[in-house]
C-alpha cells in the first residue's frame, strides 16, 4: 500500500530538502518584504504628492504649508536663492531661484526613491531563484526514482509538487514587485511633477517680490 503524501503548502515545504527549502524560505521573506515596503513607499508617496500641492497654493495664494512639509528643502533652497541674488533683475532672480527649487526638488526624490531598486530586483530575480529550486527538486526526484525504481505517478508527483512549488513562490514574490514598482514609481513621478511645478512658481513669486523690493529701495 503505497504512502499518502501531503501535498497542501506546509506538507511540501516540510517534504523538500535543505535547498529546495531554503529557497522557498527565502522566496516567502521576499514576498512579506515587498508588501510591507509596497504599502510604507505607497504611504509615503501619497503624503509628497499632497505636500507638493500644498507648496503650490503657498507658491500661488501665501497659504502657508504645515512645518513638517515633506517638500520644506524646496521652500528653504528658494528662499535662500532669492536672498542671494536680491539685486539682480527679475529674469535672472527666477532662473536663478527655479534652479535651485530644481535641485531641492532632485535631492529629495533621490532620497524617496531608496528602496525601489530593491523592489525592482526582487521582480526580476525571484522567478529564477524559484526556477533554481525547481531545478533542484526535479533532480531530486529523479534521483530517488532511479534507486528506488519506481516510476508510478503516485511516486513521482510529490517530489514534481515540491519543485514547482518553489517556482509558484517564485512567481507569488516577483509579480507583486513588479506591479510595485511601477506603480510607485508612476506615483514618485506625479509627486516630484507637482514638487517641480511649485519651485517654479515659488521663483517666479520670489523673483516679482525681490524685484519689487529693489525698486523700493531706489525710490
Amino acid at each position: 500500500m503505497e504512502t499518502a503524501h501531503d501535498l497542501s503548502p506546509l506538507g511540501l515545504f516540510l517534504a523538500a530538502d535543505w535547498v529546495v527549502r531554503s529557497v522557498m524560505l527565502m522566496l516567502v521573506l521576499a514576498s512579506i518584504g515587498v508588501w510591507a515596503m509596497a504599502l510604507d513607499r505607497a504611504l509615503r508617496f501619497r503624503r509628497l504628492a499632497q505636500d507638493a500641492r500644498a507648496l503650490r497654493r503657498f507658491a500661488e495664494d501665501g497659504s502657508p504649508p504645515a512645518h513638517d512639509n515633506a517638500w520644506a528643502e524646496v521652500l528653504v533652497a528658494a528662499e535662500q536663492a532669492a536672498r542671494e541674488v536680491m539685486g539682480e533683475s527679475p529674469a535672472d532672480r527666477r532662473h536663478y531661484i527655479a534652479s535651485a527649487a530644481r535641485l531641492a526638488v532632485t535631492e529629495r526624490t533621490a532620497r524617496a526613491k531608496a528602496g525601489l531598486p530593491v523592489l525592482a530586483s526582487i521582480a526580476s530575480t525571484a522567478p529564477f531563484i524559484g526556477l533554481f529550486g525547481t531545478v533542484w527538486g526535479i533532480m531530486n526526484a529523479f534521483t530517488a526514482i532511479a534507486r528506488s525504481g519506481n516510476t508510478s505517478l503516485s511516486a513521482v508527483a510529490p517530489g514534481i509538487a515540491e519543485a514547482l512549488f518553489a517556482t509558484a513562490l517564485g512567481l507569488v514574490a516577483a509579480i507583486p514587485a513588479a506591479l510595485a514598482y511601477n506603480r510607485l514609481s508612476a506615483m514618485l513621478g506625479e509627486a516630484r511633477g507637482a514638487a517641480t511645478g511649485a519651485g517654479e512658481r515659488l521663483a517666479r513669486r520670489l523673483g516679482l517680490a525681490g524685484a519689487s523690493r529693489t525698486r523700493l529701495a531706489a525710490e
